[in-house]
Parts: structure tokens; sequence; C-alpha cells
């Protein structure tokens, strides 16, 4: 800004040389940007800035602006980022003192920005002379762009900058409109967006949840060793690899090499067979590939075609290895018999193969910790510690106070592996998620990219490592945190991730934050839940099933007893059908699909366990002389009885709890001047589970 351009504008109460950041602490060694600052306000290295965003979205640019809308943008800023001014609390202005974020001021004055231009456009002069129908003219144009992009509503921030042009007038040095254009209304009912409860996250369909989750789990537990090997064999080729060799020692280091018969030839497979990888088999010998002094294999030369013929002897004679290493992981393939995943780990598969590890580990990471995007990537090297006996990531939420206290994120095991994974990936000094091939600016990954990356690489390339397809709908870093809290609130917890053996993720996500509008169920997760709650309702029942067959006593009670005869004839009737030829198999699972088929009703419980058939609920002492809510099904849990219920029976497993019971009431019944009503209470307690006891000693 020049001199004249200084004098033309209104002086601010704010001077040129005070700190735009007065609110927060700066980092250790930094120098904010001044008031005065009129192109450019940098908060890189000021304050901090989340792992997820980009140098650039710490840099607010002013140089476009008027002398007039720089003022004013600058003196927002410092509102803004100091509500507590002493110059705004002079003026009666009484804000709350948390000052508001770098992305938020570039945000809002983008939304200056806009506002300024429709009045240009529309011959109005500044903010002060506007009135309420220009502020809502302008809100109605950006609710009609917004429906005409295929959005439903206008950002609320929009309706919160020009209240602070109003709210903030008397500190602003060219005033502001006096009046609110829409005063005692919300900004949400202002641009017709009613207050709710309701998340409005979708989750993501159960069919894109499972392949997408137990394909970053295969990259993490099976595809990693290969990759993290052959990453590091080809750093070692490049850190030994010696430069200004010379042909001559270059050929004897190659007659050398190739009279090892455990030297292999790297190749790499093409359409049409396969061919010499020069450059890696040039590394393998210890020579710098950019060495000039020393091309072994140069067509042009009659001695280097020479020694090409010499390798192309070695390979003929099957002395071959694909890549870095002699032998990868082999999975199940789609397109043909069982081989390697990859059929090669060379110096661009590594790029492209740690690159997908990268993104699995973060998407692994995301969809099963509950941890937010921006959490996942402030995670730091060496972070995964144990905090009360179990696996947890520890962090300093630095958001904007830095003297916030440490917090943990329960984790489960292969959730630990994943971060220690791309920990060892990543080329940050400090960050476990960040940039993994040199050249990639500033150790910085846009999330989104790295998921739809990563989808588009296992369809890619699914026939060769035998992956499922993952179908193409959306799943964004916000969507699996929404996702694993409905799973949380309905899934048992060796459920979540069914046929990866992940254990106790119920329990660990709950200790974790979220809110019950996160936790809603979703629609499209209403099958799959169900039949997942029944599956694991029946492997309950097939080990009840399996120990009845050893011999084992399963319960007591009545209910044991009928759960008993129907394992008998299940076993009977699978015999019948062995023996007539019906059934093929001679295995379990012939009982199996019989026990599957009878549909015995269950419900497992901690006291005892519940057989009420549904539909003959005869014997259920919970329904008698009951109130049964209109529309119900099934046994009224609170009014259960397991000594009186012919549908009732105990396990082993419930006689501890049942054995502690008549204990505590024995002791207290022998409290001396214990009232006669409190007594009573106690004998009948006393009979109840004397009752359950005899069934279980007199059997």
């Amino acid at each position: 800004m020049t001199q004249q351009e200084r004098l033309s504008t209104p002086l601010s109460v704010f001077r040129d040389d005070e700190p735009l950041i007065q609110s927060q602490a700066l980092l250790p060694g930094a120098v904010s940007p001044r008031f005065g600052d009129t192109v450019l306000l940098d908060f890189n290295g000021v304050v901090e800035r989340p792992a997820n965003r980009y140098p650039t979205d710490w840099r607010i640019p002013l140089d476009d602006m008027s002398p007039e809308l720089n003022l004013l943008a600058r003196e927002l800023t410092m509102i803004w980022f100091n509500p507590r001014h002493k110059a705004v609390l002079a003026r009666g202005i009484h804000l709350k003192p948390t000052p508001r974020s770098v992305s938020t001021v570039r945000g809002r004055l983008d939304m200056l920005r806009s506002l300024a231009k429709y009045g240009t456009e529309r011959g109005l002069d500044g903010f002060a002379e506007w009135c309420d129908d220009d502020f809502k003219s302008y809100l109605a144009g950006r609710a009609d762009k917004a429906k005409k992009d295929g959005r439903k509503n206008v950002s609320t921030e929009h309706v919160t900058v020009i209240r602070n042009l109003h709210q903030f007038r008397d500190v602003l040095a060219a005033g502001g409109p006096g009046s609110d254009p829409w005063p005692g209304v919300s900004a949400r009912t202002v641009i017709d967006l009613p207050p709710t409860d309701e998340v409005k996250t979708a989750a993501i369909s159960p069919d894109t949840w499972f392949p997408l989750v137990r394909a970053a789990w295969t990259y993490i537990d099976t595809f990693s060793a290969d990759i993290l090997s052959a990453l590091a064999r080809w750093q070692h080729l490049q850190d030994t690899a010696r430069s200004r060799v010379g042909v001559e020692r270059g050929e004897l280091a190659l007659r050398a090499w190739l009279a090892d018969p455990s030297n292999k030839v790297p190749v790499r497979f093409t359409p049409t067979g396969y061919e010499v990888n020069w450059t890696l088999l040039t590394l393998m010998l210890g020579i710098d590939t950019s060495d000039r002094y020393c091309q072994l294999f140069k067509l042009k030369d009659r001695s280097g075609r020479a020694r090409r013929r010499l390798v192309e002897d070695a390979v003929a004679a099957g002395r071959t290895q694909s890549g870095l290493l002699t032998e990868l992981v082999e999975v199940d393939r789609t397109d043909g018999p069982r081989g390697p995943w990859h059929p090669a780990l060379q110096g661009r598969d590594l790029w492209l193969e740690r690159t997908a590890l990268r993104n699995a580990c973060f998407i692994f990471t995301i969809a099963l910790s509950m941890m937010r995007d921006n959490e996942v990537r402030a995670i730091l090297k060496g972070s995964v510690v144990e905090y009360y006996s179990s696996p947890a990531v520890k962090s300093t939420k630095r958001k904007l106070d830095p003297d916030l206290p440490t917090l943990h994120w329960w984790i489960i095991k292969p959730v630990a592996k994943a971060i220690d994974i791309a920990s060892q990936l990543s080329l940050h000094d400090e960050l476990a998620f960040a940039s993994v091939n040199d050249g990639e600016a500033d150790a910085i990954f846009e999330s989104q990219k790295a998921i739809d990356s990563f989808v588009r690489h296992v369809n890619r390339f699914r026939h060769r490592t035998g992956l499922a397809e993952i179908p193409a709908s959306k799943a964004t870093p916000h969507m699996f945190r929404r996702t694993m809290a409905m799973l949380t609130r309905d899934y048992p917890g060796s459920e979540i991730a069914v046929g990866m053996q992940l254990q106790h993720v119920a329990i660990r996500a709950l200790a974790n934050r979220t809110t019950q509008g996160y936790m809603a169920k979703d629609p499209s997760w209403a099958k799959h839940l169900k039949d997942a709650i029944a599956e694991r309702k029946f492997e309950r029942l097939k080990e009840l099933f399996l120990a009845d067959s050893r011999g084992e006593n399963v319960g007591y009670g009545p209910g044991a007893d009928r759960m008993r005869e129907t394992f008998q004839a299940v076993r009977e009737k699978a015999e019948e059908l062995r023996s007539t030829g019906q059934a093929q198999r001679g295995d379990i699972r012939v009982e199996f699909d019989l026990l599957r088929r009878t549909k015995f009703s269950i419900r497992f419980g901690k006291l005892n366990h519940c057989t009420m058939d549904d539909d003959n609920p005869v014997g259920a002492k919970c329904l008698e002389d009951a109130v049964v809510p209109a529309g119900h099904r099934g046994p009224l849990h609170d009014r259960c009885r397991p000594s009186r219920c012919s549908n009732s029976f105990v396990t082993i497993e419930h006689l501890a709890i049942w054995r502690a019971e008549h204990q505590s009431l024995t002791r207290l019944r022998s409290t001396p001047k214990i009232p006669p009503n409190r007594k009573a209470s106690l004998d009948e307690q006393l009979r109840d589970v004397e009752i359950v006891l005899k069934k279980v000693d007199g059997a």
C-alpha cells in the first residue's frame, strides 16, 4: 500500500506494529504477522498447522483487495483472532474469548470478498451504507447458486460475517451496517436449515465397508513384509552404489557377479514375456546408474552388447528373479492358479505399492479407531503406548492451546500395527502419516485422495492380489467415524470386521469420544446387522451343540433339557440322512445345516439363557399378568424369573454369580436386628436363588 493510499483510508484503532496473534501461544521462535502487513499474512511456523492442511491453507493473501476492503479485512482478522482485545472491550463489545482458527478466518475473508464483489456490481458503496434488503438479496442469490450447484444450503458463515459487520461497527474504521438483517433469528433458520440433533454424515455402505477394510488389512498384515523388505533392499543398493567406476572395473564386477550361481538376474514382465531390468542390475553390481563413466550395457557399443549377451545367457539358464526379491507372498488369484501377489517389486512398483500401503494404514486406522481425520494425521512416530494395559495412541491436542493435557485413544493391536508400518514409511521427521516418496511437497497428502487412490489401486490389480472388488460408493474420512460409531452400538465386538479376528473393537471404540447422533442406525446396514447378530447367536449355539455332543454338561433347568432334546434330534436326523445317502458329506456340517433349519430360539444373558419361542411363549413367567406393549415380541427382560420359568437355563459360567449372590444374601440375612419386612424380602430372594442352585446340585 502506498503512502497516498494510506492517507485516503480511515485510521484504524489498531496500530500497524501490533501482532495479529495475541490471544494464543506461538510456536517456539515464531514472529506473528503484523496488523500493518497489507500483502500477505503467513501463519506457517507461527501457530500450529494441522497435519492435513497444506502450507497454502495457512496463508491469507490480501493484495487483491482495494485499500478500503484491505483495511476492513485486517480489522476483522484482528478481532477474530483476539476477541478480547482492549480496543474491542473499550467499545462495549464482549465476545467469547476463544480465538478463531486460521482456516476459519481465511474462509470468512473469502466471503467478505464475495460480499464486496456483489456490492461493486450493484453500485453499492461501503457496507455501512447497505440496507437489510441488500444483505438479504445477496444471501438469496447465494442460495440460488447453491441449488444450481447441487448443494442444499449456503454456509451459516455468510450470516456470521454479515452480522459481525454490524456487531463490530464501532471498532471498524469505516463503520458498519446499523442493524442486524435478521434480529433474533438463528443463522441456521436464516438459511432455511432448521436445528436438529440428527447427524447428516451418512454411514459407508456395508458393500463398500467390508471389502475396503479387509483390503487395507491384507496390505498391512500380508503384503507389507514384501514391500518393506523390497524398500530396504532398494535403499541399500542406492546407498552403496559407487560412481566413477569405469568400464573395465565394471566388467570385472559383472563377471564376478555372474560367477556366483546364487545371484539371479532381475527381470520385469511384459505383455510378450519378460525383459532384463538393466538399471536394477547395474545397481546390484554396486554401480551408480547415473555414472557416465561406466555404461556397461550400452546398445550402441559392441562391448556393451557383448556384456548384455553374457547376462542373457544367465537368463536363458533360468537364473532370474522378479525384481528386488526372489520370492513374494502367494495368494489365491482371481485370474488363475495360486501365485505371487505382485509380478515384480522394482523401483517404480515400490513407488506405487508403498503409497498404497500408506493409504491402507491410514484407512484402517481411521476406520477402526474412531479418531477424526485431523487427529489421525497428527499421530506422531513412537506415540503408540500401553494405557491401562491396552494399546493406545498418545497425542497432545494443540488446536488452540499447546498446554492442554495429553490425550489417549484406545486402539486394537491391528491398528497399532498399521500405525507402526505407516511410521516406517513416512519421510517426515515426526508424523506417522505423511509422504512416502521423495519429491512430494512438505510431507503432505490429501486424506480423501488417499482413500480414492487406494480403492482404484485395489480394483485395478485385484486379479493378481486376490482381493475383492470395492464398489465405487462414497467413502470420506468423516464417514468412517460415523460408520464405526454406528457399528459399536449394534455390533458385538467380534463381528465389526467379520472374518478378520479383530478382538474387542466395540469395547475400545466406545471408550473414545463420540456422540449419540453418530451412533444412530443407518438403513443400509439394518439387514446386515440383523444377519450378523443372528450369525453370532448361531455360532454360540454351535459351541453348545459341540459341547453336548462331547458329553459335556451344557446347562441346568427345563430350557437346557429342551435344548438337549433338540440337539439329540438333530444328531439322529443327520445319521438317518447319511444312512439313506441323502447326505453326501461325512463331516459336522450336516448337523450344522440341520441345526440352522430348526431355528432353535435362544437369547444369551449374563445370569441365564432364555429359550422362549416368540410364536409359542408357553411357560414364560415374564409374560404372566403383564401388560405387553403393542407390537412387542419376545420376553420382558426386566420381569425375568430364572428360578420359576420353564424357558430358562443356567450354564456353568453362570453358577459363580448365583453362588456369590447366595453368600451375599445369607450374610445380610444374619445381620442383627434386621427389620421384619427386610428379612421377609431377603428370605424370598434366597428361596429364588436356592431353587436355581437346587436344580444344579440335584442334577
